[in-house]
């Protein structure tokens, strides 16, 4: 049951959505750009994983 838990565990997932910025550290056009693309994939594949099980489902 533990590996079941680990394997649908989504803490990193959303700790990577609602960090805090860090004001020292200015990224530059680039690396935001990376980061929107990679949070829109991210969602984009939560949601493919939720449709999939919810056409077998039902």
């Amino acid at each position: 049951m533990s590996r079941l838990r680990e394997y649908f565990n989504l803490g990193p997932v959303l700790g990577y959505f609602f960090r805090r910025k860090d004001p020292n550290n200015r990224p530059n056009f680039n690396l935001r750009m990376m980061h929107g693309i990679n949070k829109i994939s991210i969602i984009v594949f939560i949601l493919g994983i939720l449709f999939v099980i919810l056409k077998r489902l039902f």
